[in-house]
């Protein structure tokens, strides 16, 4: 059976892969990677910082719904709020303790 690698890089997005193979080639060089994406240097570091605790977060251990962990990592990427994912994780715990 082929290893299909660590949890963290097969649950990456296509343009998440695609930013650390280029920031790999470039040694690790925000400042070639801003040149390159043609967007300023805070703007990457920006992009490496969700990277980063987008893999500490699949790192994690802790078991989670599969409901929390989409939501988390839709924060993560940033394509949802930190407002609206709690108002969704609360609409959901309370619907699933019946107490709606």
């Amino acid at each position: 059976m082929e290893n299909a690698g660590p949890r963290w890089l097969t649950e990456m997005s296509e343009e998440d892969l695609h930013f650390i193979r280029r920031f790999v080639l470039a040694s690790g060089s925000l400042k070639e990677l801003a040149g390159q994406y043609g967007i300023s240097y805070p703007t990457v570091r920006g992009r490496l910082d969700r990277l980063i605790a987008k893999i500490r977060f699949l790192e994690d251990k802790k078991e989670t719904s599969a409901f929390h962990r989409d939501v988390k990592l839709l924060v993560l990427e940033g394509r949802l709020d930190v407002a609206a994912a709690k108002k969704l994780i609360g609409s959901y715990e309370k619907s699933i303790s019946g107490k709606e």
